[in-house]
């Protein structure tokens, strides 16, 4: 069956499922009632019968052309997602699931926003797109927010986390070179100056070249080697061994996530974060924050550090800026924004006006603090059901997070619970090791979503953890 023709069927059959409802009207008089809802259930038996063969369809088909036309990177159910609203999501056959993995901590307004959607409408009739070649309203609009909320002097703009994290290294490496008094365009002074990027075990910065070679897994890395020189990695939340490597004219940056997401929902300490900051200071090197998946609300606060009172120089942004439309910025202090100058960097599609007139939304809404306090009350809400439903499993070890982004740490590989979750309608996630289930719902769930899942969850870790 071609793709079009099927999408269409399966507009068909959404209705026809409707087709059940007038069974449960009052009839014109009761005498022909039970005829009328024994016909019209029958009827709506047939015709969700059909409906399940066209959704069988469609859902092989997209899957079959997905393995055919698309380089398999990714291992994926046999599922296809047609329509989201809020926290629940519906796939071909019209099953229902609530998301708590939001795109993977994207999808901070959930799915089909209004005010997103108004949002995006608006500027898409207007101007998408005219490169950096020239001014826009909406990406001043946007990165005045930005700084005026944060530590921030300056804002530079890029598509993912993974580039604004790439964006941040370069940054380092030509503030360690005018820092040192070289210049910076002078290639025989390349090793001149401090050039080492210091990160940390279970940290994950992205997939290019220079973001992969700061990101801990060695099976991301492996089979691109060699990856960027002079990195260096020190176990996380281990300040003496930070203290041996962070050192004057060998240090250009420090990198670290204040939460550690893909590592497994690690919250850094007060002390550990305050201690870089001193080590940084002390060895002029730049301290980055990167809060790709925690910054912006997901923690309760606007930005993640903030729950521990330390800035950096620099810190990555991504995820859930624009609600779903890719962007990525670094946030950094005038000190390093100082030392670049037309030409050191750029990116064609980055800033553009679409994705900052919708980001401008999203940001306003999640800012707000009546936003921020729902958030670091549901979280709480949400680790507490966690705690009581799975109370009592042996294999469940810890529960921990802060706001909306949570870890459930087993003692085995969480693979078979979250795929039990799934069937269930639930879907969550896997970090760390693989041994984490990780929960990142969308900012706007409510309290009775989060009780179902808990609730879910709890069932299902009691059959599948043995």
């Amino acid at each position: 069956m071609h793709v079009v023709a099927a999408t269409a069927l399966l507009g068909q059959a959404s209705s026809l499922r409707g087709a059940a409802v007038p069974c449960n009207a009052k009839a014109a008089n009761s005498k022909s009632r039970p005829r009328v809802c024994r016909v019209l259930a029958t009827a709506a038996a047939e015709k969700q019968a059909e409906a399940g063969t066209f959704a069988d369809d469609f859902t092989k088909e997209i899957v079959e052309e997905e393995k055919k036309y698309i380089l398999q990177t990714y291992a994926r159910p046999d599922i296809v997602f047609t329509n989201g609203e809020g926290a629940r999501m519906w796939d071909a056959h019209g099953k229902e699931y609530l998301d708590f993995s939001a795109g993977i901590a994207v999808n901070a307004l959930g799915h089909g926003d209004p005010r997103w959607l108004e949002a995006v409408t608006e500027q898409a009739g207007v101007l998408s797109h005219v490169s950096n070649l020239f001014h826009t309203a909406p990406q001043v609009k946007l990165a005045k927010r930005l700084v005026e909320s944060s530590f921030a002097d300056r804002v530079f703009y890029a598509n993912t986390g993974t580039e604004a994290n790439e964006a941040a290294i370069k940054f380092a490496r030509k503030y360690a070179k005018v820092k040192a008094g070289l210049d910076p365009y002078n290639a025989d002074t390349a090793l001149e100056c401090a050039t080492e990027i210091v990160s940390f075990t279970g940290s994950f910065h992205g997939r290019t070249m220079g973001s992969l070679a700061l990101t801990y897994k060695d099976q991301y890395k492996t089979p691109f080697q060699p990856v960027m020189p002079g990195s260096v990695m020190v176990p996380y939340m281990d300040l003496e061994a930070a203290r041996g490597v962070i050192k004057k004219g060998k240090t250009a940056a420090v990198f670290v996530e204040p939460i550690q997401g893909e590592g497994g929902i690690n919250p850094a300490s007060q002390e550990f974060l305050q201690g870089l900051r001193q080590l940084c200071d002390e060895a002029d090197a730049l301290l980055v924050f990167d809060e790709v998946q925690v910054g912006l609300g997901r923690t309760g606060k606007l930005w993640g550090h903030e729950h521990h009172g330390v800035s950096p120089d620099m810190m990555s942004l991504a995820k859930p800026l624009a609600g779903g439309l890719p962007i990525g910025a670094v946030l950094l202090k005038e000190h390093v924004a100082a030392v670049m100058a037309p030409g050191d960097h750029g990116s064609t599609f980055a800033g553009n006006p679409l994705v900052c007139h919708a980001a401008c939304t999203v940001f306003d809404i999640i800012s707000d603090p009546e936003f921020l306090a729902g958030v670091t009350r549901k979280g709480e809400l949400l680790r507490s059901g966690l705690r009581a439903a799975l109370e009592g499993n042996p294999h469940v070890q810890e529960v921990r997070g802060l706001g909306l982004i949570c870890g459930v740490q087993l003692d085995q590989m969480a693979g078979p619970l979250v795929t039990a979750a799934r069937d269930r309608g639930i879907i969550v996630i896997t970090a760390g090791k693989g041994d984490i289930v990780r929960l990142v719902p969308p900012l706007v769930v409510s309290e009775e979503e989060i009780e179902k899942c808990c609730k879910v969850l709890g069932e299902v870790a009691k059959e599948v953890l043995k």
